[in-house]
């Protein structure tokens, strides 16, 4: 209990003028809660001369550390690459990974509105780390793991050099272990045989299965959590990353997420939602259009993206090749309706103004934005709404793109895969195509949407991932703070 007579603290966490060292003077202005005011110049001194602070950070260490937080291995399973250097050659040439989805067991596709899917044809369970029991996890976990691998690999991460309690696991999930989860209740209620359940099957359903299979298998013994927010679950999980670490709870968080729902009964429940495309069945390459004017819905896919995310000391120390800095995180819920965004943009703009805030950086300053960009005839026209709310005229000067257009919608795993190609595009000047673009819509047209590659240096890059229930996030990333960067480790 508190001292009596004591102040109660200020619970107001978004407010922009949180001062963790100690309550403001008596009698001090209000902070200003007009969120959207584009004057914000976290570097430049406010109009009354005081200077502002560099960075308002959204969550704050009660020790008053502040670490910076920086990428330092990158693995991803996707529908257009297994592996970091496939996935990235291809979305560069602008392939698309969207096939035609072969016929479930025993239940034909004809009733399905829609057909098509970007999957991972070329997965390889016989790839996954030695000793791991492939029988006992869902596909979505093998993704993980297989990601998380190459994340390892490619930081040069030993950590069985490391202090196991100061490495984390946090991850997102949209869907869990669907397939082993249809499969058992199929063969319960078609067998009638209750004592004939799979003795696994509650582990491999649970949400928190493939960061604890994460952990386990490479001994990461610090945080370990999953946040399920579907469609920005793993967006999350970076921006939470990003806060354990620069609180000083954390050296090392693998950071990511993973999908695998491309099961009977969820492509028949999108189905239903009318969410998915299903004017290109016979063209499956075509189908995930966003911001053109055929667009229909999404496609959905499947896959897996980790990041491993550092203290910058921690980095430098082990003398660690940096891709990035984690510079910005921002998790606003639009407290609007489950499915749908709030129209005019105004949510997702406030998002991606706390992001910049966080991350100490003005709209002037961002070069490209990976859009969460789904291909739904009411979601594209929403986030361009909401970009040029934000950025006004320099709305059509940034590079934008959508990894969607070539994977599909990954789902839980779609924040950290678009992710990476932040990361990658800040690291190499190159921001790959978003593809079946061919008859822009007015209602979200952006002047920086390319169908080819295009290359320029970039300093500031944000990912947007808005997701049912409300759910919005937004990661902002940096270039190397270390401007000699060892090459990729192979």
């Amino acid at each position: 209990m508190s001292a009596a007579g004591a102040k109660r603290p200020d619970h107001n966490l978004m407010s922009s003028t949180v001062k963790p060292d100690g309550p403001s003077a008596a009698g001090a202005k209000r902070p200003d809660r007009n969120l959207m005011s584009s004057t914000v110049k976290p570097d430049g001194p406010s109009a009354a001369g005081a200077k502002r602070p560099r960075r308002t950070p959204m969550f704050s260490s009660s020790s008053g550390r502040d670490e910076r937080v920086v990428v330092t291995g990158l693995g991803v399973v996707s529908p257009i690459g297994v592996g970091v250097d496939a996935f990235w050659k291809n979305a560069l040439a602008g392939r698309s990974g969207i096939t035609a989805i072969p016929a479930f067991d025993g239940l034909p596709l004809e009733g399905y509105r829609s057909q098509v899917a970007g999957q991972v044809l070329d997965f390889d369970a016989g790839q996954l780390p030695a000793g791991v029991h492939v029988e006992r996890l869902d596909r979505y976990a093998q993704f993980a793991l297989l990601a998380t691998r190459e994340a390892l690999d490619d930081a040069g991460l030993e950590l069985e050099r490391e202090n196991p309690y100061r490495v984390g696991v946090i991850m997102g999930a949209g869907m869990g272990g669907m397939m082993i989860g249809e499969e058992e209740f199929t063969k319960l209620y078609r067998d009638l045989r209750p004592n004939r359940v799979h003795p696994n099957f509650i582990p491999m359903i649970t949400l928190n299965s493939a960061s604890g299979i994460v952990a386990i298998t490479f001994g990461a013994k610090g945080v370990n959590q999953t946040i399920s927010t579907a469609c920005s679950s793993s967006a999350h999980a970076i921006g939470q990353a990003l806060t354990c670490i620069r609180a000083g709870r954390a050296d090392v968080i693998i950071a990511g997420g993973a999908d695998a729902s491309l099961t009977p009964l969820t492509l028949a429940g999108f189905c239903s939602l009318r969410a998915l495309s299903t004017a290109f069945n016979d063209a499956p390459a075509r189908a995930s259009r966003p911001f053109d004017r055929a667009r229909d819905g999404f496609v959905m896919g499947e896959g897996a993206g980790m990041l491993v995310l550092e203290s910058l000391g921690h980095a430098l120390r082990r003398k660690a090749r940096i891709y990035a800095e984690v510079a910005g995180y921002a998790a606003t819920s639009e407290a609007h309706h489950m499915v749908i965004p709030k129209q005019d943009g105004s949510e997702m703009a406030v998002t991606m103004e706390l992001a910049l805030r966080d991350a100490g950086v003005s709209p002037a300053q961002v070069d490209h934005i990976n859009a969460h960009a789904t291909a739904t005839p009411i979601g594209d026209p929403v986030e361009v709404t909401a970009i040029r709310r934000l950025f006004k005229a320099r709305a059509d000067r940034i590079l934008v793109n959508a990894t969607k257009s070539m994977i599909g919608h990954t789902l839980g795993a779609a924040g950290a895969v678009g992710g990476i190609t932040c990361v990658l595009a800040l690291r190499t000047g190159l921001v790959h195509p978003t593809i079946n673009y061919d008859d822009p819509d007015p209602a979200c047209e952006l002047g920086g949407i390319s169908t080819e590659a295009q290359e320029q240096p970039l300093a500031v890059a944000m990912l947007n991932a808005f997701g049912f229930g409300s759910n919005n996030a937004v990661v902002v990333f940096k270039k190397s703070p270390v401007a000699a960067a060892r090459p990729r480790r192979r």
